[in-house]
């Protein structure tokens, strides 16, 4: 089976640049036209159902893509929930990045946390519906932790992720491989996280 890791359109918070985490933030007027536009692109793309995260900017663009590509509206994982990012929440992102340039922030989720939920909620999807295709909305640092664990990179190195971008992975068996990310074939993106990681260890020298 496929399933598609789709991040929530864009909020007044991710356009001031302002750190979101578990604050439930609804879309804005652009975050419903990208959830509308990213429905026409998936809408032949075989997809049987449409689950989410329970934040109100998950639910409403997985509303809009069900609607938008008649599929079954699931319900929410509390699992693909985002990331808790503790006193860093609401603060503007260069803010964050001032106040903690080493990124230890109190209250913050572990990244070990992140991946983990990340891995659950992708096995109990696996589970409840085997043969069907799904799209889980969920967010941008929930999906780059995911997609790290799998691939067995550092989420650091990753890209980030648009809103409504969708990263695909593939389950056989037991096992999970990328296949996207953000909607580049992962081998292209595989390259760039392994320079970009090269790159770093030589300036720690």
């Amino acid at each position: 089976m496929v399933i598609a890791l789709v991040r929530h359109g864009q909020t007044d918070w991710n356009l001031a640049l302002r750190m979101q985490g578990r604050t439930d933030i609804p879309l804005n007027a652009t975050g419903r036209e990208q959830a509308r536009t990213a429905a026409r692109r998936l809408a032949d793309g075989g997809w049987d159902l449409v689950v989410s995260s329970p934040l109100v900017r998950a639910r409403e663009t997985a509303e809009i893509l069900a609607d938008g590509i008649r599929a079954e509206l699931g319900g929410t994982d509390d699992d693909l929930i985002e990331e808790e990012f503790g006193e860093a929440e609401g603060m503007l992102v260069a803010a964050v990045a001032e106040r903690w340039p080493d990124g230890d922030i109190p209250g913050r989720e572990p990244v070990e946390h992140v991946a983990a939920r990340g891995l659950a909620a992708l096995g109990r999807l696996a589970d409840a519906y085997e043969g069907r295709n799904v799209l889980a909305v969920a967010h941008g640092t929930l999906i780059r932790t995911t997609l790290a664990a799998i691939s067995g990179h550092d989420r650091a190195h990753f890209p980030k992720l648009d809103n409504v971008s969708s990263s695909h992975v593939h389950r056989v068996g037991a096992d999970w491989s990328v296949l996207t990310v953000g909607g580049v074939e992962f081998a292209i993106v595989r390259a760039e996280v392994e320079a970009r990681a090269a790159e770093l260890a030589a300036l720690a020298g």
